[in-house]
């Protein structure tokens, strides 16, 4: 007798590029550039949404203008699923960001901006979201830093999701077998270019 085998099927999206200004955006709401069409279709045809498929996004505008320019859903929002707080540094130019020198991965996660919170937080914070995930397939839209985590909780270690680049507009899809709490990565930063 055969047992069905029940998995949790994580297709994470990051938002499209995020229109900044050229300074750190992590909680600062800003607006994504959707407006490359032949991106956006590529994405929506590669992930090709289902009606049994749950969607799920972080609260940040730019998640939800993304997600509203792949599907005419409303996504669930889970404020989890925020980018990391970078503290004093939102909204400096990315030219002006101080430089806190070489670390390891590590050490690098578990570094926290001034007034901010560490990538180790972050990922605390977002783990639970993506933990509780039933059988079935989710398609999240959220930020390079909540792809990152999701990452590091497959590969057993957060700081490990740090090696990753992580594209705007790019589709990364892990699953977890929810008996076992086995992970697997499928693929990462699949974009349409």
């Amino acid at each position: 007798m055969s047992t069905k085998i029940a998995i949790a099927d994580i297709w994470l999206i990051r938002h499209a590029h995020s229109m900044d200004g050229g300074a750190m955006a992590g909680r600062r709401d800003v607006a994504a550039d959707c407006s490359n069409a032949a991106a956006i279709d590529a994405l929506r045809a590669r992930v090709n949404i289902g009606s049994d498929d749950t969607l799920i996004a972080s609260p940040a505008l730019r998640c939800l203008q993304t997600a509203a320019a792949l599907w005419d859903i409303a996504p669930r929002q889970d404020p989890r699923l925020r980018e990391q707080d970078f503290g004093v540094w939102e909204g400096m130019p990315y030219a002006n960001l101080p430089d806190i020198g070489p670390l390891a991965q590590a050490d690098l996660a578990a570094f926290t901006p001034p007034n901010g919170e560490s990538f180790d937080a972050l990922c605390a914070r977002a783990a639970p979201a993506l933990l509780a995930l039933p059988a079935g397939r989710h398609i999240i839209v959220a930020h390079a830093g909540v792809v990152r985590a999701a990452l590091g909780l497959g590969l057993g270690a957060v700081h490990l999701g740090l090696g990753f680049s992580v594209a705007p507009l790019s589709l990364t899809r892990l699953s977890r077998d929810l008996a076992t709490g086995t992970w697997a990565i499928h693929w990462v930063n699949w974009t349409a270019q």
